[in-house]
């Protein structure tokens, strides 16, 4: 059996103020399978960006365990930290964040440049990525010139550039139409599904938590499964 490409163990994430201190994550578990869709719902508040941040490598918690393609990150400095998240991660969130100055080819060339891969390489699997996105024809248009659902297309291609083992969605359709929604997001779910990326995906919109394979929750600090 395979080993599960993410596994947090007893997450411990607590925020100090002057006036009290936030605990977010109590002991909280997750693991997640290759070519797994797990959706994390919840209101607002809730710490689902706090779980996603800390699965990503962004926050470090307090306590607690966390292994990368059974890599134990937490036994990492920064520097290796922050390769394994070059390497092994990608990040979709809800606002593309695409280079402007860029057409749609090198946004998606540019991680892969930065990981080392030559320059003509680099553009040639770029090419291949928006094909798989139906969106060949716009390679060489700037994200002004690209629809919504375009630009999130191109970033999603942006995403599994590296060939990530774990994908990392935070309101991924968040500023889509119900239409374009599905679209985008069928297309995420085809290309990670056939890369064998586990994706952990926090949404709003429960008429997509029908495309994965389980949706949790959070309560009290723990993830339990989600009831509508």
């Amino acid at each position: 059996m395979m080993a599960p490409v993410l596994e947090l163990r007893g997450i411990e994430r607590t925020y100090r103020t002057t006036a009290v201190d936030l605990h977010v994550l109590r002991g909280t578990d997750l693991t997640v399978a290759a070519g797994e869709l797990v959706g994390l719902v919840g209101p607002s508040g809730s710490g689902k960006s706090t779980l996603l941040h800390t699965a990503g490598l962004l926050e470090r918690p307090e306590s607690g365990t966390i292994l990368l393609d059974g890599i134990d990150c937490m036994k990492q400095n920064d520097n290796g930290r922050t390769s394994i998240r070059r390497k092994k991660i990608g990040f979709v969130y809800q606002f593309h964040h695409l280079l402007p100055e860029f057409n749609a080819i090198d946004n998606i060339a540019m991680p892969l440049m930065i990981a080392g891969m030559k320059k003509k390489a680099a553009r040639e699997k770029a090419s291949r990525l928006l094909g798989e996105m139906g969106l060949e024809d716009r390679a060489f248009h700037q994200p002004g010139q690209l629809s919504g659902g375009e630009q999130q297309r191109v970033a999603i291609a942006r995403a599994l550039a590296n060939d990530p083992r774990l994908v990392i969605a935070d309101e991924p359709t968040g500023n889509l139409d119900p239409a374009t929604t599905e679209r985008v997001f069928g297309t995420l779910i085809k290309m990670v599904r056939e890369e064998g990326a586990g994706v952990l995906v926090a949404t709003h919109n429960l008429a997509l938590t029908r495309h994965m394979d389980r949706v949790l929750t959070l309560k009290d600090g723990k993830l339990v499964e989600y009831a509508e």
